[in-house]
């Protein structure tokens, strides 16, 4: 029986990253990377299905479509390589921990960033200086 959610969050600590929980999340990601790639191929196939226009309002009208789609798919591209990344560090043994610290990331920040390599502290400390060197 795959495990939910809630079991999941109701395990010790003392199961943290055991392989049930490494295989809830592998399939969680693999599922969003197949999700995306679906939509990669969706939008290369629309694009391509697209007739070119012969009235300048409409065409401006497609390639603003188009412009909008790319950017779309160029953030899913970044994030189907974050979770081939997350999936090598499930395959490491690494999963899990804050590449930071090196302590446990939570199983309710994983449940909702399944790609998250940090530590809710150690993304916060991360902004706060992003912040002062950005001014």
């Amino acid at each position: 029986m795959a495990l939910t959610e809630a079991a999941l969050l109701a395990m010790p600590e003392s199961d943290y990253m055991n392989a049930e929980q490494l295989a809830f999340f592998r399939e969680r990601l693999a599922t969003m990377r197949d999700e995306l790639q679906l939509k990669v191929d969706e939008t290369v196939e629309h694009m391509r299905e697209q007739e070119a226009v012969a009235d300048p309002a409409d065409r401006a009208t497609v390639e603003e479509e188009h412009a909008l789609e790319l950017r779309t798919r160029d953030r899913e591209r970044k994030l189907l390589k974050k979770i081939e990344q997350a999936l090598a560090r499930i395959n490491d043994e690494s999963y899990g921990y804050c590449e930071e610290t090196g302590e446990p990331i939570g199983l309710a920040r994983l449940l909702a960033r399944p790609t998250a390599t940090l530590s809710v502290e150690a993304q916060a400390r991360r902004e706060r200086m992003q912040k002062m060197f950005a001014d």
